[in-house]
């Protein structure tokens, strides 16, 4: 592998007395798509939010592009080039689906062509057509895809997607799953973590399983998919 863009070493982490995430090590290379793999209540999420800031390590380290970050709070490490697309979505119910996307709206800086309005509207044509509607007003599927969107206004280098397809019907789930495979063709670097196996292991170049706070098992989706054994003890419901 070459020198990862993002690099958690070690990390643990958690909220008031509770420890979630213990001795977790994760790295992405600028362009893969990493899965996180894991049940309910494992640490996937945490991890996301670990990464963003907004549950910062209480040991171990995060490096972004080879600058640490792990005690940036979570608007420097936004600007520095990580944006986040909330498993809660958090629409601005009360704003124009055009007004949520210009709220998110930032220059790019590392060269790429921007994310405008146009090109949010080419990757969610139904987004076009609702540009006028209130966030209040959209479906989930809908709510989804402007938060993806609004993200993307922002220019991230690498986006995290925590539980995109939680809640969406089957179509909705295939739209997005296309969507984001056009974002990881274009080339940028996702951190997806999902409960959805088969949405995770079609997108993902490399999975990480979780099982109470700590990474047992890095490999590739087609490792994950032969073996049967590693699926019943850690992803099966």
């Amino acid at each position: 592998m070459s020198t990862p863009v993002l690099s958690v070493d070690r990390v643990y982490a958690g909220y008031a007395q509770s420890t979630v995430l213990f001795d977790l090590s994760i790295e992405i290379e600028a362009g893969e798509c990493i899965g996180l793999l894991g049940r309910n209540g494992v640490g996937k999420t945490t991890t996301i939010r670990s990464v963003i800031g907004l549950t910062p390590p209480r040991a171990g380290s995060i490096s972004w592009k080879g600058a640490d970050i792990t005690r940036l709070p979570a608007h420097r490490i936004a600007r520095s080039g990580i944006g986040l697309v909330p498993e809660d979505r958090r629409v601005f119910a009360d704003l124009t689906v055009f007004e949520n996307l210009d709220v998110g709206a930032r220059a790019a800086k590392d060269g790429r062509s921007a994310w405008t309005m146009e090109r949010i509207f080419d990757l969610f044509p139904q987004l076009a057509a609702l540009r006028d509607r209130k966030g209040g007003y959209l479906s989930g599927g809908e709510q989804q895809m402007l938060t993806i969107g609004r993200t993307l206004m922002g220019n991230p280098q690498l986006l995290l997607l925590d539980e995109p397809s939680e809640g969406l019907a089957p179509i909705v789930v295939e739209n997005l799953h296309q969507q984001i495979l056009r974002l990881k063709r274009e080339g940028l670097t996702i951190l997806l973590a999902e409960q959805n196996l088969e949405f995770v292991l079609d997108l993902s170049d490399r999975v990480y399983i979780l099982e109470k706070g700590r990474t047992v098992f890095h490999g590739t989706p087609a490792y994950v998919r032969s073996d049967q054994t590693l699926r019943d003890r850690y992803l099966s419901i």
